[in-house]
């Protein structure tokens, strides 16, 4: 059954890329960029992530959390944040336990071969912990932007 706006987002405790926890429900009361990726350090990902890094600012500035999550494990993440500076948080979620939770993994296809993987798809997250919206066709390089500005029509 897909996650949809207006969902409980479902709660979990990820490693960061030191180790440490993190919580889904720790963040109540705060606006959560929960976003899925693919891989640490190629094109696409790259592009996504260097474009939440560019607009940080604007996020920090109205206090909302940014949680990257795929299956890399912390020496990858750590790799990738060190080698384009990205000011959040990246989460490995080893078993893709938490990625299946919110739809985000399975099946894929790529030149003609099938296989197991994570799916580009990002959840807003409201202060209440419910999905505020569900982005499942993200477009890399405009992401950051758009959520920016589905956050600006939703709080207004």
């Amino acid at each position: 059954m897909a996650l949809t706006a207006g969902d409980v987002a479902p709660d979990f405790t990820l490693p960061d890329s030191n180790g440490n926890p993190v919580t889904l429900s720790d963040l109540r009361g705060k606006w959560v960029v929960l976003y899925f990726y693919p891989k640490d350090d190629t094109p696409g990902c790259t592009k996504e992530a260097c474009g939440f890094r560019d607009a940080f600012a604007d996020y920090e500035a109205k206090g909302i959390v940014i949680l990257g999550v795929n299956t890399n494990d912390a020496k990858s993440h750590t790799k990738f944040v060190t080698k384009y500076n990205l000011p959040f948080t990246l989460l490995t979620d080893a078993d893709a336990q938490v990625s299946t939770q919110y739809d985000s993994y399975g099946l894929k296809k790529f030149m003609g071969k099938e296989y197991m993987g994570i799916s580009r798809h990002t959840f807003l997250i409201d202060p209440e912990g419910k999905i505020a919206k569900v982005y499942l066709k993200v477009k890399p390089e405009e992401h950051a932007a758009q959520i920016l500005a589905d956050l600006a029509t939703l709080t207004a």
